[in-house]
């Protein structure tokens, strides 16, 4: 199931279902308004994406609240989370899913909204999409971001990449699946458990913040993933930004040992980079180590 691409004069919903929006991110904020009405969107923000309710943002139901009210809202044609942080697994519960399968329409977010939009996607069946949040569109250097928002959501171009990205071989090979993942702490905690996603016949996307998680955290999060049988299931990875002292790739490959024969591709326009590439969860894609541009959408994302 696809949402419909943005025109001129939709209203855009901002949700937070991660950190709040506080004074300290509120300048790019602003800008990315100014940018957005710009373009001739109407910007219209959730009535909890302010609160701090808990004392380290508002509570899973304010959070719900606002996922919620934006897809049964039939002015609101897109949904933008507003920035990052740590929680909005919290959400799962509170998601009204059956009304949200009944009024798709796009989300967008990354880093921890990788939680959010790969279980949207798992219970609805909705393509959502890892890319820009909110604040992203203008705190970062580049006008990448925004570009891929406006080439996804308005023009609906299906690349992967632009034409001065790079890409790599990890591993050679040939091969198609749906795209699933995102931010690879958040992506290891949906591998178990009651909320656990199908990583059955799925091309994995993965990328990682080097700061908040080192060589050893990442290699935890990918022993995880194994020990729960992910990388049995999976067609192929396509590894994203990651800057830390020892490449993603070589962790992977230090856990995948030589027991697994997919396709690994890897390149650094998504993730935590000024360089983030809009990515359809959901989609089905092929991996082709051949070409220059490794990776490619087979399906519209938008329609």
């Amino acid at each position: 199931m696809i949402p419909n691409r943005l025109k001129k004069k939709d209203k855009i919903g901002i949700i937070a279902p991660s950190s709040p929006i506080t004074e300290d991110k509120l300048a790019d904020i602003n800008n990315s308004i100014t940018l957005m009405e710009g373009s001739g969107f109407e910007i219209v923000f959730g009535k909890n994406v302010f609160k701090n309710t808990l004392g380290y943002g508002a509570t899973a139901k304010e959070k719900a609240e606002d996922i919620n009210n934006m897809f049964a809202d039939p002015e609101i044609k897109g949904i933008f989370c507003a920035t990052g942080g740590a929680n909005s697994n919290a959400t799962f519960e509170y998601l009204d899913y059956e009304l949200i399968k009944q009024n798709p329409k796009i989300i967008c977010g990354f880093s921890d909204s990788t939680s959010i939009l790969n279980m949207i996607s798992e219970k609805t069946g909705l393509v959502t999409f890892n890319g820009a949040t909110f604040k992203s569109l203008t705190s970062w250097e580049t006008e990448y971001s925004y570009k891929q928002i406006i080439n996804k959501f308005v023009l609906g171009k299906t690349e992967l990449a632009e034409e001065d990205d790079k890409f790599y071989c990890i591993k050679e090979g040939i091969t198609e699946g749906k795209l699933i993942g995102g931010n690879l702490t958040l992506t290891s905690n949906l591998c178990s458990g009651k909320y656990r996603i199908d990583f059955t016949d799925k091309i994995l996307f993965i990328e990682e913040l080097a700061f908040e998680t080192d060589a050893e955290m990442a290699s935890n999060y990918l022993y995880k993933m194994k020990q729960n049988g992910v990388f049995d299931q999976i067609k192929g990875i396509w590894v994203g930004n990651y800057e830390g002292e020892v490449p993603l790739e070589k962790i992977l490959l230090d856990t995948l040992e030589d027991d697994y024969n997919f396709p690994i591709i890897k390149s650094n326009n998504f993730g935590h980079t000024d360089r983030k590439m809009v990515i359809p969860i959901g989609t089905k894609a092929k991996i082709d180590t051949e070409k220059q541009i490794k990776i490619e959408l087979l399906e519209e994302c938008v329609k």
